[in-house]
């Protein structure tokens, strides 16, 4: 099986962290993009046929899923046969992007779902030391005052949405931390760096769904270790509002009822087909206009309607009844974190769906991607049952 062999998947292994952590390092977008092209597209494609068999098991075993994409998928281009998009070529390659992409996780998880938990864990952690980079670059040499909103480095520098990147990277490295003493220094700092970007960023979104993400950890873990990060987040929070209160209510609701109000008004004027995948439109509230309705549902509904939208909540759903499923397992755990929090933060921003690979593939597809993963959490196969694995 071509696909298990060591060069195969050290192949998957670098175009993972490849997507992972050069998001925020990369020199550029470009540079970005293409390294996806040589790190996991191209590997993905070369080994789906010797994986064939690896993917008709994640066809039994979660075909709920492998539906709701496939009809998610087929709609969306479906939709470009009414979209105005001046370029529905391109949007059909971004379709396919997101099915390669799907398929890459079976491949990677497929000799055991330690090696997923591990790569996580290290790409979190160069996360963090895009962090730390973005924050001594931020503050120290132009003497920006640090009531400023933190802008990272690469593709993090939204502040929302590099906040939603590095919340995932938290997200992961809280439910999985490592066994090792020396290991457990560099988790402890890597945590820090990544907890202070969050703040440092200011958005709300980000840091409201972290904390009710970690302060439900108990529900899914059920040990001492989640009772002290749930409690520990809730000292943060009242910490973090009393120093920066007024930075907080300062933004008041940002318009965001006002632009649902009006992305309400856009999906009733074409409720059944929406828009069409790529469709350009613009929200008017408040006399200010806005580029897109920073809900991804919402988005999702104006350009692909409310058949689009339904599609995606049954993907979505069917990650989450795939994590629950899995909740008695280290890897199931923090699935379960990663989603809670990527379905906070979709209330609040990250309205792209099937653009280029970005830092909203961080709390869509990604979330997604690692759901076919799970397979291999009830697959008692050889390197399949020890789920936590070290480092």
């Amino acid at each position: 099986m071509m696909y298990a062999r060591r060069w195969a998947q050290t192949w998957l292994a670098i175009g993972f962290l490849w997507f992972l952590v050069a998001i925020a390092l990369a020199p550029s977008n470009k540079i970005y993009q293409q390294g996806l092209v040589a790190f996991l597209w191209l590997p993905t494609l070369m080994l789906l046929w010797s994986a064939r068999g690896v993917l008709v098991e994640v066809w039994n075993a979660q075909r709920a899923l492998c539906v709701s994409v496939i009809l998610l998928l087929g709609w969306s281009a479906l939709s470009l046969t009414w979209a105005s998009t001046e370029d529905a070529g391109r949007e059909f390659k971004r379709l396919l992007y997101i099915l390669i992409f799907l398929l890459f996780f079976p491949l990677l998880a497929s000799v055991g779902i330690s090696r997923v938990i591990q790569l996580l864990r290290w790409g979190s952690i160069g996360l963090a030391a895009a962090a730390a980079y973005s924050i001594i670059h931020f503050y120290s040499p132009s003497w920006q005052p640090w009531t400023s909103r933190l802008e990272g480095v690469g593709e993090i520098s939204h502040p929302i949405l590099g906040a939603y990147v590095i919340g995932v990277a938290l997200v992961c490295l809280l439910h999985w931390p490592p066994q090792q003493r020396w290991f457990q220094v560099l988790w402890g700092l890597a945590v820090l760096c990544l907890g202070a970007f969050v703040v440092l960023c200011q958005s709300r979104g980000a840091a409201l769904g972290l904390l009710l993400s970690l302060v439900a950890m108990p529900v899914w873990c059920r040990d001492r270790r989640s009772f002290l990060i749930a409690g520990a987040a809730i000292i943060a929070a009242a910490a973090g509002f009393v120093l920066m209160h007024a930075l907080i209510l300062e933004r008041g609701a940002s318009y965001r009822p006002e632009i649902f109000h009006a992305s309400m008004q856009l999906i009733a004027e074409h409720p059944w087909t929406g828009l069409g995948l790529g469709s350009f439109y613009v929200i008017q509230a408040s006399g200010i206009q806005f580029d897109h309705t920073h809900n991804m549902f919402t988005h999702i509904a104006i350009e692909l309607g409310i058949p689009g939208m339904l599609l995606w909540i049954a993907v979505w759903l069917c990650v989450l009844r795939e994590s629950w499923r899995a909740r008695s397992t280290d890897f199931g755990k923090g699935m379960m974190g990663l989603w809670l929090f990527s379905t906070l933060a979709m209330q609040f921003d990250a309205a792209s769906l099937t653009g280029t690979p970005r830092a909203e593939w961080f709390i869509s597809w990604l979330p997604v991607g690692l759901a076919f993963a799970l397979v291999w959490v009830h697959a008692r196969r050889p390197g399949c049952d020890k789920i936590s694995g070290s480092i």
